[in-house]
């Protein structure tokens, strides 16, 4: 048999090219040529691997999750079901710590004491001695770290929102402004003054002064100023009915002022409980004591207090116990006395500020007519004199309502007035 003519052989490796009639040929029968056909191709191999994505879902590798072919709900939530719930216990001693057999002693509260090891999901760098833990019924097992506990009536005694008092809205009180500064922002923003000098800044102040002299608004105008936590304690909160109650509820309070980077408790009202210790007999007044004591020792007792700065304020500093009172625990006393003259017209000016008032109105006049008043008094005297106007049905205040509003509120009230009464004990 003859051999075909080598033009006929087609050659394997290349090709020939596709004529006319070839490309006619494939037309008909529906075919492109080759580089339309394989991008078609290639395009219906990505338009399938991208559903097969989407089927499988992401790889298991990236997110820790299998593929939701594989998910089996119906079990998983029957399994959270049965789960059974966790004891809460204290993590009393470590036995043989820093060891793969590593025991621990538990404390479950009204049950009893174990010696139990860890569960799968812990390890043993999360558990501390004195830590609260979470046990499993069973073989009360630790499987999982707690956070302190602190009540939450102590933790809503941080001032989340600043106050929008300033310094400039507490009128005539530039030196005690100047010593509550020094012992609590001094220190904040220039500790290495104190550090060249070899001192402990001041860590405490009491405010005393009559009612109505701005302690508490200084106090506010502090809790402005600073980014440091502010805790705000009113003393009769403290007060409670249980015996021990009201240390715990102090205890954590500084607790919760520790684990802050920088923090400023207020205790307002000190006197409820800051008496001086007396024996009364009955033993009525034991727990007020007990709570007293226990914010002597917290203030400077033996653990360190940190970087916590202490204001009080009381208006009856005579029945303060002298511990209490020492240096070293409230280092600085600063008196709110009454406002002088140049005083009383600032703190007119300042409630006057947002007052819709007449021109040239003589408040040097107004503050020689309001002598031995308080800052309160004046801010009364102010409300009335807007009252006046009020009731007349004006826009605007005059002189006239504030000289109605001196005679009514500093003159008509003066049998009120405490100021007389509580300047004995300053």
């Amino acid at each position: 048999m003859a051999p075909e003519p080598e033009d006929d052989i087609e050659d394997e490796k290349n090709p020939r090219p596709l004529d006319e009639d070839d490309i006619a040929l494939l037309k008909t029968y529906g075919l492109g040529p080759y580089s339309t056909s394989i991008k078609k191709v290639e395009k219906e191999i990505k338009e399938m691997a991208k559903k097969v994505n989407d089927l499988c879902g992401i790889k298991e590798s990236d997110t820790g999750l299998a593929a939701p072919s594989q998910w089996d709900l119906v079990s998983d939530k029957q399994m959270m079901q049965e789960e059974q719930p966790l004891q809460v216990a204290r993590c009393t001693k470590i036995i043989s710590p820093n060891t793969e057999d590593a025991k621990y002693i538990i404390n479950v509260k009204q049950i009893a004491k174990f010696v139990v090891g860890l569960g799968d999901k812990v390890s043993p760098t999360d558990i501390e001695e004195g830590m609260r833990v979470g046990v499993d019924r069973n073989k009360y097992q630790i499987q999982i770290p707690l956070p302190p506990k602190i009540d939450p009536s102590v933790t809503m005694m941080t001032v989340e929102e600043k106050p929008d008092v300033t310094y400039n809205d507490v009128g005539g009180c530039k030196e005690q402004i100047e010593k509550m500064r020094e012992v609590v922002e001094l220190p904040m923003l220039h500790p290495e003054k104190f550090v060249k000098l070899g001192i402990d800044p001041p860590k405490g102040v009491l405010c005393y002064g009559p009612p109505g002299t701005g302690k508490t608004l200084l106090a506010r105008a502090v809790a402005n100023r600073t980014d440091a936590c502010f805790i705000r304690v009113i003393g009769s909160e403290l007060v409670q009915k249980y015996v021990g109650e009201g240390a715990r509820m102090v205890r954590e309070l500084f607790q919760m002022a520790r684990s802050k980077k920088a923090c400023i408790v207020f205790f307002d009202e000190v006197d409820a409980i800051g008496g001086a210790r007396f024996d009364d007999g009955v033993g009525g007044d034991n727990e007020v004591q007990r709570t007293m004591l226990e914010i002597v020792n917290q203030l400077d007792g033996f653990d360190a207090r940190g970087n916590i700065k202490v204001l009080m304020a009381t208006n009856r500093p005579d029945t303060l116990d002298p511990a209490l009172l020492r240096p070293g625990r409230l280092d600085r006393k600063v008196e709110f006395g009454l406002p002088d003259l140049e005083s009383r017209t600032q703190i007119f000016k300042i409630h006057t500020r947002t007052m819709n008032c007449e021109r040239d109105i003589r408040f040097e006049l107004l503050a020689r007519l309001c002598p031995n008043s308080t800052g309160a008094d004046i801010r009364s005297v102010c409300t009335e004199a807007g009252m006046y106007a009020i009731r007349a049905r004006r826009k605007t205040v005059t002189e006239k309502d504030f000289l109605d509003a001196v005679n009514k509120v500093i003159k008509g009230y003066q049998k009120f007035s405490a100021t007389p009464k509580y300047m004995v004990y300053n």
